[in-house]
């Protein structure tokens, strides 16, 4: 036990800031399984998106400040990944709301 304390507080505030991050990532598995869970379907809400794009930016600082290039460069990535997702997420939400006000007009 005294072997896992002198670790734990080895860690300095990158680490917990990493941990954080991670959290705020894993968070958005957490919010996609409660939206599938609640449609009975699969579903990925807006929600979803902005977790990624939080948890990546924190990642990407974290990894940055560790100046790890692996972990730099992937998280990078996956930003623009996440962007392109979100922008796809809210054009489509603005399509259906015009393709919904269209079918009501008669």
């Amino acid at each position: 036990m005294s072997v896992l304390m002198a670790y734990l507080r080895s860690w300095d505030g990158w680490t917990w800031f990493g941990f954080f991050a991670q959290a705020c990532f894993f968070g958005r598995f957490f919010v996609q399984w409660i939206a599938t869970e609640r449609a009975r379907r699969v579903v990925i809400p807006a929600a979803f998106w902005w977790y990624s794009l939080i948890g990546g930016v924190l990642i990407l600082v974290y990894s940055i400040v560790r100046k790890d290039p692996v972990f730099t460069a992937g998280s990078a990535l996956a930003l623009v990944i996440y962007l392109r997702n979100m922008v796809f997420h809210y054009r489509g939400q603005r399509s259906r709301a015009v393709h919904d006000g269209e079918q009501g007009v008669a």
